[in-house]
């Protein structure tokens, strides 16, 4: 703007000089003007003409300074203006500015509001939770002071377990076993038990347990004790006050390092037997049939004895190797040695070193020993594998077993009444006997329905089967010889409702031949024919009011024991106060033996067959 106020300025100004300029001087005539003589003189002008030129000079000078004056006063103006203007600018960049801080300042307190919401909201969570943490702590601490899981004394963890049981058996012929079944007992047709039958009750197998466990920054050590009243002492009987001892099941002491080995010493399930998850020792993780019969099923692989075992336990792998304590069942068959041949392989328990020495006086004036103690010169090796790869559980073991007996050459004289055996040379023979098993179990429909398949194949390994007929028989050289034998059971354990159980089971233990024939022509060993002849005839009178007769006229050495199982487990409750359930169970069993008999002369081989019926009730402390 003020640079256009210039520009007119300056152009009217210009206009006014020049008009002035032209008024008050003329220019000079043209030369043509000279010759026309006929012209008249110009006028002259007159003086006042040129003083009011300059005063009109003078007056446009007036109004050209009074422009400029107004221009000048219209500078100042505009700047003014302009100052203005760069000050309302200043002022509004200061306002926009202060809006800003105001904004930033509102956003800050926005934010600050916002966290303090937060902080709030966070304080509110944390005390709540602190609330709940102190009510769930409250509640444990009065869960753990009304119905504690475990006891705590000096620095350690115990834990007590057990049930309380009443139950009952009756079979289809007496074998006098109570609660338990004695398989290689069950009586053939033409004896005096196998027509009665027979119904006993019992709480014997009522159990109890304690673990007591402590950890040290190396790893864990436990101690583990489970007794049940199944032992017999030597005034047990069911006249009056029915008094049976207590009994060791499971006695053992560990050692588990935090790096997955452990070393376990005591009496145990012995190494062989199936694992529920890798290689335990605790009863509750054995693989055990959910039978009432504590003898379990035919065909189930087991013993409790004496073992020391270190285990090391991997991701989805566990290793085992375990000493364990021997014993010798047998020898079994029929011995007929070799002239002048006898043989030593076990003794009679001596009482003051805590072996049990009772013997019998039924077989004549000479004691019948009730138990015997094989000489052993080793013990029995275990060694297993156990995989867990995320479906189902597998094993696979060895057994290991040393038989020894002490083998005499003698000479017999006669001198008049005397008889003098004379020995004339002993020496130790040691057999080597041992296994292969294995085990498999998966779970399918859901993990409702659990299939298992286990067994074990061997010479000399029966013992741990679950009939227990016979390790060994004897040559007629008086060396051992380890019978070959085979177990093997199947299961199905359906999870029908959290409550209830139903399994069913099928096994077998079977025993081969051993024959031999001595230097006088005769059978020696295992599963030679007995005498056939009475079976199917009349059983026998007793031998007394109190003793059923066997029938030496029909009997034979066991080949195989079957079985086949079904019951079921249901839970009236189950919960932090206990479990209280109850079972019913029923079995098959059958008997066979090993005989040579003529079908066509009409004879048959003995057997055995045992219907089962039991029922339980128990109570488990939490």
């Amino acid at each position: 703007m003020k640079n256009n106020m210039k520009s007119i300025a300056a152009a009217a100004i210009v206009a006014v000089l020049a008009a002035t300029n032209g008024y008050a001087a003329d220019p000079p005539p043209a030369p043509a003007a000279k010759h026309a003589k006929s012209a008249a003189k110009p006028k002259p002008v007159p003086a006042a003409t040129s003083a009011e030129l300059q005063e009109l000079k003078q007056q446009m000078q007036t109004q050209i300074d009074t422009l400029k004056q107004q221009l000048a006063d219209r500078d100042t103006q505009l700047k003014q203006a302009q100052d203005s203007a760069a000050a309302a600018q200043a002022s509004a960049a200061r306002a926009e500015a202060a809006a800003g801080a105001q904004q930033q300042a509102v956003s800050e307190n926005a934010a600050a509001v916002t966290t303090l919401q937060g902080t709030v909201t966070d304080l509110k969570s944390i005390q709540t939770s602190v609330v709940n943490s102190m009510q769930d702590d409250q509640a444990n601490l009065k869960k753990s002071l009304e119905s504690p899981e475990a006891l705590h004394y000096k620095g350690i963890t115990i834990t007590p377990g057990g049930y309380m049981a009443a139950e009952t058996i009756w079979r289809s012929r007496a074998t006098g076993g109570d609660i338990a079944t004695p398989f290689s007992a069950i009586p053939f047709e033409a004896t005096d038990a196998s027509h009665m039958s027979e119904w006993y009750s019992s709480a014997r197998q009522s159990r109890v347990s304690m673990m007591a466990m402590g950890k040290a920054n190396w790893g864990t050590m436990r101690g583990y004790v489970e007794a049940d009243f199944l032992g017999t002492g030597v005034t047990s009987n069911n006249n009056q006050s029915n008094s049976y001892v207590l009994r060791q099941r499971v006695v053992w002491a560990q050692a588990a390092l935090n790096n997955g080995l452990a070393f376990t010493g005591g009496q145990l399930w012995t190494l062989a037997t199936e694992d529920k998850v890798g290689l335990s020792n605790l009863s509750g993780d054995i693989m055990t049939p959910q039978t009432i019969d504590p003898n379990y099923n035919a065909g189930f692989v087991w013993t409790r004895q004496y073992g020391f075992r270190v285990t090391y336990t991997a991701p989805k792998i566990a290793f085992g190797l375990a000493a364990e304590n021997p014993q010798v069942l047998g020898p079994a068959g029929t011995i007929n040695l070799n002239p002048n041949t006898a043989y030593l392989w076990g003794q009679p328990g001596a009482n003051g070193g805590l072996y049990n020495g009772a013997a019998n006086t039924t077989n004549g004036t000479t004691p019948g020993l009730i138990t015997t103690y094989a000489i052993n010169p080793a013990p029995d090796l275990v060694a297993k594998i156990a995989f867990d790869p995320g479906l189902g559980h597998y094993e696979v073991f060895g057994i290991g077993r040393w038989f020894r007996d002490r083998i005499f050459n003698t000479t017999t004289t006669t001198n008049g009444t005397t008889t003098t055996t004379t020995v004339n040379s002993a020496h130790n023979d040691t057999e080597i006997g041992g296994g292969l098993g294995g085990s498999l179990r998966i779970p399918t429909f859901k993990k409702k329905l659990d299939v298992g398949l286990k067994g074990m194949w061997g010479t000399g390994v029966d013992r741990y089967g679950n009939t227990t007929i016979a390790d060994v028989t004897v040559k007629p050289d008086g060396s051992f010889s380890p019978l070959h034998s085979l177990s093997a059971l199947g299961t199905l354990e359906l999870h029908a409702t959290p409550r209830l159980d139903i399994y069913a089971y099928y096994g077998g233990d079977y025993v081969g031949k051993s024959i031999f024939i001595n230097n006088l022509g005769k059978q020696d060993g295992y599963g030679i024919g007995e005498n056939v002849s009475g079976c199917g005839a009349m059983e026998p009178p007793p031998t007394g009011p109190t003793y059923p007769s066997s029938n030496s006229t029909c009997t034979g050495q066991t080949r195989d024991v079957q079985e086949g199982t079904l019951g079921y487990w249901y839970d009236f409750y189950r919960g932090p106060h206990g479990r209280l359930r109850q079972g019913i169970q029923y079995s098959h069993a059958e008997r066979l033996v090993w005989d040579n008999i003529d079908v066509t002369t009409g004879q048959f081989s003995p057997k055995s067959i045992e219907n089962m019926f039991w029922t339980s009730f128990r109570y488990y402390l939490p």
